[in-house]
């Protein structure tokens, strides 16, 4: 050992970092955070702008959170896929995502979301499910991801 050093730059090379006695290990995947909070009405002007021009016969998701936030998906055929496989309509490229997970089906105006057999499941408004309707402003998760289905404002007022 060199005697010029300080004490403390021999002890920095010997002795580990301290670390604090709690355990900060986070729990990563969907099943970290299952619960059900509902985002506000707290969308931009760009995204109210997108949802008021929406054409009959249509509806969008909204990313809220999750790799993709922001992103929007026009809903305008009568099958939607959404996956983790590169030919999904729409493409979420996360292992939490089946690569098959659901689809979004559309019957005249109304827009329903069909699990395909996922392994982390799809969830509308915090529950799991099967097969789910899609109201305005509902909530699906699709493994790490939480997103908003909004319908057309034509097809909203036509049937109110």
């Amino acid at each position: 050992m060199d005697e010029n050093r300080r004490p403390d730059e021999i002890r920095r090379g010997a002795e580990p970092p301290q670390r604090a006695s709690s355990d900060t290990t986070q729990t990563f995947g969907h099943d970290s955070d299952l619960s059900f909070i509902p985002f506000g009405s707290d969308l931009s002007e760009v995204e109210l702008e997108a949802i008021s021009a929406l054409p009959s016969r249509s509806a969008m998701l909204l990313v809220r959170s999750g790799p993709t936030a922001g992103a929007r998906y026009l809903l305008d055929n009568d099958v939607t896929t959404i996956g983790r496989h590169p030919e999904a309509d729409i493409f979420f490229d996360d292992v939490t995502v089946s690569r098959r997970h659901a689809e979004i089906t559309r019957a005249g105006t109304a827009f329903e979301l069909v699990d395909q057999r996922s392994l982390n499941g799809t969830y509308v408004n915090g529950e799991r499910v099967d097969r789910a309707a899609l109201t305005n402003g509902a909530e699906l998760r699709i493994g790490k991801f939480r997103l908003n289905f909004f319908a057309s404002p034509a097809d909203r007022e036509s049937a109110g």
